[in-house]
């Protein structure tokens, strides 16, 4: 595992904003960290990343524990947090060299320019931060990220604030990165989930609620499918029923509503059902529950 955390809770005041969490990242793989605004994603990044220290419990990073004088660690793990800070009266490769220089990078430009190459600034990279769109100001921030060349890579809410367009790149950007590296990123945007990432962990209210992935979480937790299928022909609600005991059948809209468990597939069999009444399926159609209805009922407790 690139990422272990045993047991992790974090108070402020009398807010816990972590309790007792429990869950590790596989190495090599894309991690979404899901929860609603204040759920403990950015302080459970903080605390991964060495920038806070929990109450109690411990992160381990790529099998060393990680501490505020664990600075060769700290080393293997980039960090770009939600609130992208940039020194906007800098140019972008001044900046980048900047961080290369407390990162003690050893060969600085080499390591600027494959930074650059990697997050797409190249065409950017003359001018100053401040003259730059949202979009490349977050490759900014990736860039400095993956100055050490960190093995894993943390990223809070890395698309807030950008516009459809800026999404798609820096979505894409996140995959080709995730190529190579541990990447674990923290949204309450389910697209962003389906978009890039291979596994998921859930939590809300600073408990951990689902981990794994997106399909097997969705398998585990949703209650039913819903196959809706309309015939050519008027076919008896009871005589529906008694062909598929398991389902709870309903009629709306001109089309049956059969509702079944997750891993029931009935649809050949309805098939089957009509063309030995000698009718036509003019509607056929399979509705599985999404990993948003699955945070919806994970989170809105």
């Amino acid at each position: 595992m690139s990422i272990k955390v045993q047991s992790v809770t974090k108070s402020f005041g009398s807010q816990k904003a972590l309790d007792n969490v429990s869950f590790s990242v596989e190495s090599g793989h894309i991690t979404g960290f899901l929860g609603p605004n204040g759920a403990g994603k950015s302080t459970m990044m903080k605390i991964i990343t060495g920038y806070l220290q929990p109450d109690s419990g411990s992160v381990e990073v790529n099998g060393s524990p990680v501490s505020p004088d664990a600075v060769e660690l700290r080393r293997s793990v980039g960090y770009l947090p939600e609130h992208n800070p940039l020194y906007t009266d800098m140019y972008v490769r001044e900046y980048l060299d900047m961080v290369a220089g407390i990162y003690r990078v050893g060969n600085k430009k080499a390591a600027v320019g494959r930074c650059v190459e990697i997050t797409g600034l190249a065409p950017e990279a003359h001018k100053k931060i401040g003259a730059l769109s949202k979009g490349y100001r977050q490759r900014v921030g990736l860039a400095q990220a993956l100055l050490p060349d960190p093995s894993v890579l943390i990223l809070d809410e890395p698309t807030t604030g950008l516009d459809p367009n800026q999404i798609i790149e820096i979505r894409e950007l996140i995959r080709n990165i995730g190529e190579h590296k541990t990447v674990m990123l923290s949204t309450h945007i389910m697209q962003e989930v389906e978009a890039v990432c291979d596994n998921i962990v859930i939590i809300s209210r600073g408990h951990i609620k689902a981990c794994g992935t997106a399909g097997s979480v969705v398998h585990q937790l949703s209650g039913h499918s819903v196959v809706e299928v309309g015939f050519s022909a008027d076919v008896p609600m009871a005589e529906l029923q008694a062909a598929f005991p398991q389902a709870q059948i309903s009629f709306n809209g001109g089309v049956f509503c059969l509702a079944v468990p997750p891993d029931c597939e009935i649809r050949p069999q309805l098939f089957a059902f009509a063309v030995g009444r000698g009718i036509s399926l003019l509607h056929l159609v399979r509705r599985d529950e999404h990993i948003e209805d699955v945070f919806h009922t994970l989170t809105s407790n």
